[in-house]
Order: structure tokens, then sequence, then C-alpha cells
């Protein structure tokens, strides 16, 4: 009932409601757009891709665009340039010195670094869209299946719409974060994610019918909740490092006894970086397979090695990387976002101190060293999630696109982007609710 009266009060607030009316109808257009095919292809003969994308790392991909990469899609390119630009942007920023001082400059760097990172987006598009169109063929699309033949004509055309796509998409993503109720690329690859979840469910379970193993659906689907849990519990989970605030006097100085003040929190997360080292190392997973199959590294030992080990998601070497790849990003990532030196400084200015911690630098290295000491469980537990599908795939035999939602960078995904939200749409109301309480308003009603 509590859940029902929250879902009335969303809908009684007209703006919370117009936004979740914008991000549902920009996610609708972006899954709509998933489906039409590029021209010149025939969209009944791409039996063979689909079959190709059923698993591994092109099944991940595919994952990560909702299916579009398997249709040939006008986005089939999905948000994932984007993401690499920025994490290219990202990295830049720790060398060069004018990102560095863009970084500082607030929301005018912000603007002029986005704008950086779109048009590195455009560029990574135009490398990717040949790629993806020359492997078309190998995929398993027949000859017969491109209208217009593989010309120039065709590569042109289908390079500008491809590219035209993922700027659609990031564009998308923009107008939900700023018009919807936020994290609108993240949004995009949670939508695309989930698209592929039921599939990949049913015919795991038809595959598990027909050997007459009914309890094991059911023990996966144990499993499954358990995992997303433990995936709960490490987003959710904070350390609170405790912050003494003398108490004010009547003439605006403060009290010297401090047992005297307020005592609040510092919530400090486990998992301050959220879903992005997962994507920033999934994008970076890429690269390995890339630069064995490219020609000067094909017909070599380290080349065929590099392919062998690093186009099996689900092998040991690639699952090291991956792991070893979500720590570094972990830290480098909560580095970034999580400013100890502003916090303690902010804590300064308000009057607040963390007992038997001096303020100013001190504290700022206390919260430091805090930092790092849940950092480290925190992404190590990540990564743990992060390569459980692989554990799935060798102990229980499931299959592969049903075991990329045993954690891993699906489900991660799917949990963070979820409970973010929840959380962006909760403290709205509890904004609107503190709003009624000081004034009269025609919401005032329905949320005291």
């Amino acid at each position: 009932m509590k859940f029902i009266e929250s879902i009335k009060n969303v809908w009684k607030i007209e703006e919370l409601r117009n936004r979740i009316v914008v991000t549902l109808g920009l996610l609708l257009v972006y899954r709509f757009g998933a489906q039409v095919t590029l021209p010149g292809i025939d969209a009944a003969q791409l039996s063979g891709l689909e079959d190709s994308a059923d698993g591994g790392l092109l099944g991940l991909l595919n994952a990560f665009t909702g299916g579009a990469f398997a249709k040939a899609s006008v986005f089939a390119l999905g948000i994932m340039p984007y993401i690499s630009a920025s994490i290219v942007v990202q990295l830049m920023g720790i060398a060069i010195p004018y990102l560095q001082k863009l970084q500082k400059e607030g929301a005018s760097g912000q603007k002029k670094i986005n704008q950086i990172t779109r048009w590195l987006t455009i560029a990574i598009c135009l490398l990717q869209a040949p790629g993806y169109l020359a492997s078309l063929p190998a995929l398993g699309i027949p000859q017969s299946a491109f209208l217009l033949g593989t010309g120039g004509l065709f590569y042109f055309s289908s390079v500008i719409i491809l590219v035209t796509g993922c700027i659609f998409a990031m564009w998308l993503g923009e107008k939900i974060t700023d018009k919807g109720i936020g994290n609108g690329i993240s949004l995009l690859i949670m939508v695309g994610i989930i698209a592929t979840l039921p599939l990949s469910f049913v015919q795991n379970a038809a595959t598990r019918l027909e050997g007459n193993n009914v309890m094991l659906i059911l023990f996966e689907l144990i499993v499954w909740f358990a995992i997303i849990l433990a995936s709960i519990m490490l987003v959710m989970g904070v350390r609170k490092i405790a912050v003494q605030y003398a108490r004010r006097t009547a003439s605006g100085g403060y009290e010297k006894s401090a047992a005297a003040g307020s005592r609040q929190y510092i919530p400090l997360k486990l998992n301050a970086s959220g879903v992005m080292p997962i994507i920033f190392a999934q994008a970076i997973m890429f690269v390995p397979g890339l630069i064995g199959g490219s020609s000067l590294m094909k017909e070599t030992a380290a080349g065929v090695w590099m392919q062998t080990n690093f186009s099996d998601m689900f092998g040991f070497w690639y699952n090291l990387t991956f792991a070893i790849l979500i720590i570094v990003f972990t830290y480098f990532y909560t580095a970034i976002t999580v400013p100890t030196n502003k916090m303690a400084d902010d804590l300064k200015r308000s009057g607040g101190f963390i007992p038997g911690i001096r303020p100013g630098s001190e504290t700022s290295e206390y919260l430091d060293k805090i930092m790092s000491q849940i950092t480290l469980p925190g992404s190590i537990f990540l990564a743990l999630i992060a390569v459980f599908p692989a554990f799935i795939v060798k102990l229980m035999d499931v299959q592969q696109g049903w075991a990329l939602f045993f954690g891993g960078t699906s489900l991660l995904i799917m949990v963070g982007v979820a409970i973010d939200t929840m959380q962006q749409v909760n403290s709205y109301l509890l904004n609107r609710h503190y709003d009624g309480l000081m004034k009269t308003g025609k919401n005032r009603k329905a949320l005291a």
C-alpha cells in the first residue's frame, strides 16, 4: 500500500510527471530506432547475424545496443562510442593541462569538455562504422541481403546513417538528463540490456525443459536473485563518518562546548564510482581483440594469442584482465568524483569537524585514507560480481546469453542505474514534500 501511495504521489506532482513522461517517450524513440534496419539491407536475411551475436563479446555488445547490433540497425553502434570518448577525455584530463583547467572552471569548463567529447565521439564513429559494415558478411549476412551491393555508395550512406544514429542516441541521452529524470546515457544502456533479458531467459528455459530440468531453472532463478541482492548491497553500502557541528549562539558565534553541537554523518559510499568502472573496463576489453586481428598482428603468435583469449569473454585471461581493469578504474573514478579536499573545506566553513581530527588538511587526508580503505574491498567485490557469469557458464552450463545477467556488466548496470534513478525520484519527492510544508501548494495534501 505504501508503494502504491508513493506512485500516486509521483503522478500527482506535475513537473515530476512530465519528466517521467518525457523520459519514457525518448526511450521509446530509442527502442523504435533500434528496430530500423539500415537502407539497402534485407531485414529478412539477418538470422545469421543474430546467431553470431547470441553469446560472447558480440552478445554483450548486442545487449548494450538493445539488439540493434544484430538487426544491422541505424543504432547499431549504440551509445558505446560516446562512452569510449568520455573515457579518453577523462584519461587525457590527467595529463593535459588545458583539460585540467577546464575541469576547474565549473559549469563553463564542463560545457567545453562536453563539446570536446561530442567531437571525439564523431571521430570514433567514423572509425567504427566502416569496421562494422565490413564485418557484416563475416558475421553471417549473405551477399544477397545487400540489395544495393557493397560498393562505395552503400558504405558512404551507411556510415553517415550510423554516425548520425549514434549522435542522435547521444542527443536523446542528454535530453533525458536535462528534461527527464536524469542519467540519460545510463538509462539508454539499461533499457537496451533489459530488452534482451526476456528472450535470453526463455531460450535458456526452453533448453532446460527439453532435458526435464525444471528444478534447475528454479535454482538458477534463486542464484540470480541472490546476485541481485549482493549487487544492491554493494551499491547501497556506505561508511558513516561522524561529524560534530558547534551550535550557533544568538550573536552568530559558536559555543566552545562541542558536546552542545549537533552530530551528523558523512556517508562515504563503498562503491562511489557506481557502474562507470564496469563500462570503462568493458569498452577497453574490445581493444586487445581488435589489435590481435589487425593486419599487422593477426599472423603473429602474439596476435593469435590475443584473438584466442580476448574473444572469449568467459575465458580465464579475459576475466582476469577485466577484473584488474575494474579495480583500477574504480580507484581512478573515485578519485575524480569524490573531492576530499573540497569536502574538508566545506566542512570547515560550515563549522563542522570530525572528532579527533583537525579541520583542514588533516581532515582531507583522513577522508582520503578512509576512501582508500573502503574502495579496495568495494572494487574487489565489484570485480567478483563482474566476472561471476564466467563461473556460472563453467559450473552450471548456462547459456551464454542468459549467463550475462548473472552479475557481470549487464546486471550491475541494471541494478546501479535503477537504484540511482529511484533515488533521484525519491529525492525529488522529499524536496517537494519539504516545500509543501513550508507553504500552501496544490501538492501539499497529497504529500503531507
